[in-house]
């Protein structure tokens, strides 16, 4: 079956993630500076929770542009990714309001760990669906961003119970790790 399907359904939950999580900006009642710190935690959670999402948008879109087609375990794969990322709202509201707070802390954690399993769920049913000698799988490789980012989490989120801010740095250290371009899927379109 065809992948445009999957690609416009998947855009528009992501669309709607990033719209829920907008409003939970609240505008304050009052004027000036002093009415916008009590939102600092709040916006800075919103922040990387956003390019967290974002991350997650342009990676699928890369995905998707290599492969030709989908199958229904590509489809469940799909919408177990989206099922994780959709949570993604309400553990950066909780983070938010309880900033540092172990319990939003470790949430947060596990949410992001099970949506880079659910991620590489995703890619293996697409190799799966493609072939081990696909474009996919050839440029995927042995994806060490991937494997690099859950043992991230794994330390994260136990530690989180003692030192949550640390788990917090590792959280944004994830994001940077993810934010550094990579070509591997580009190059295999141009192959």
């Amino acid at each position: 079956m065809g992948k445009g399907r999957m690609e416009a359904f998947s855009d528009g939950v992501l669309a709607i993630i990033i719209t829920i999580m907008v409003l939970e900006l609240k505008v304050p009642h009052e004027e000036g500076l002093v009415a916008l710190r009590p939102l600092i935690p709040v916006f800075l959670g919103y922040v990387l929770s956003f390019v967290y999402l974002a991350i997650y948008w342009n990676n699928h879109h890369h995905l998707l542009q290599v492969v030709k087609r989908v199958n229904g375990s590509v489809l469940w794969a799909n919408l177990h990714l989206l099922f994780w990322l959709s949570l993604i709202p309400f553990v950066t509201g909780w983070l938010g309001e309880n900033p540092f707070a172990v319990l939003p802390v470790v949430f947060y954690g596990v949410v992001l760990l099970c949506a880079a399993i659910a991620y590489f769920i995703l890619t293996q049913a697409l190799i799966s669906c493609e072939g081990r000698d696909s474009a996919l799988a050839i440029a995927l490789g042995r994806d060490w961003k991937g494997k690099v980012s859950v043992v991230i989490y794994a330390i994260a989120i136990p530690l989180a119970f003692f030192i949550p801010w640390l788990a917090c740095l590792l959280y944004i250290l994830v994001a940077i790790l993810w934010l550094i371009p990579d070509r591997r899927i580009e190059k295999a379109l141009t192959s």
